[in-house]
C-alpha cells in the first residue's frame, strides 16, 4: 500500500477515533501530497512521497528548535508529536555506522573510477553519489549526518 494510500485509511480512523491532533496531522501531510501530485501532473512514486515526508518531517524538527529557543516548549511537544506520526509512514531509519559503511565504499568506488586521492573540493560530486547509493539501497538517511561523514572521510 503506497503512503498516500495508507494515510487516506488513517484519516478515517482517526475520524472514528475523534483523535483531533492526529486528524489535522495526517490531513496537512495528505495535502502536502496532493499538492505535489497537483504540481506534477501525475501521480507520485513511492520515491517522491518519501521525500515530500522527509520534507515536513525536516520542517517541524526546525519549528522544534526555533520553539525551544522561544521558551514555548508546550508548541514544541506538539511538534515532536507530529514528527512521529509522520516518521510511522517511512521505512526505517539506517544506523549511522550503516551510512558510514555506504559512504565509505561510494568514496572508495569514486576513488578508483577517478583515478586520483578525493579531497573537500570533490564534497558536491561525492555527495552526489552517496545520496544515490542510499536511495538505491532502499534506506533513509538524515542528509546532515550524511554530510558530516563526507566531509570527515574527504579530509582524511
Amino acid at each position: 500500500m503506497s503512503i498516500g494510500a495508507q494515510i487516506q485509511t488513517d484519516i478515517i480512523v482517526a475520524m472514528k477515533a475523534k483523535d483531533e491532533h492526529r486528524l489535522t496531522t495526517l490531513r496537512m501531510v495528505k495535502s502536502a501530497l496532493k499538492n505535489k501530485e497537483i504540481d506534477k501532473r501525475e501521480a507520485l512514486t513511492d520515491a517522491e512521497e518519501t521525500q515530500i515526508l522527509t520534507t515536513l518531517i525536516k520542517q517541524r524538527k526546525e519549528s522544534v528548535e526555533f520553539f525551544t529557543k522561544g521558551g514555548r516548549t508546550e508548541l514544541a511537544e506538539k511538534e515532536q508529536l507530529e514528527i512521529a506520526m509522520i516518521e510511522g509512514y517511512l521505512p526505517q531509519a539506517a544506523s549511522e555506522e550503516k551510512v558510514r559503511e555506504v559512504v565509505g565504499h561510494a568514496l572508495h568506488e569514486l576513488a578508483t573510477s577517478s583515478g586520483q586521492k578525493l579531497g573537500p573540493k570533490d564534497m558536491g560530486t561525492a555527495m552526489k553519489v552517496v545520496q544515490q547509493r542510499i536511495l538505491a539501497s532502499g534506506l533513509r538517511a538524515d542528509g546532515k549526518l550524511v554530510s558530516e561523514l563526507v566531509k570527515a572521510e574527504l579530509n582524511k
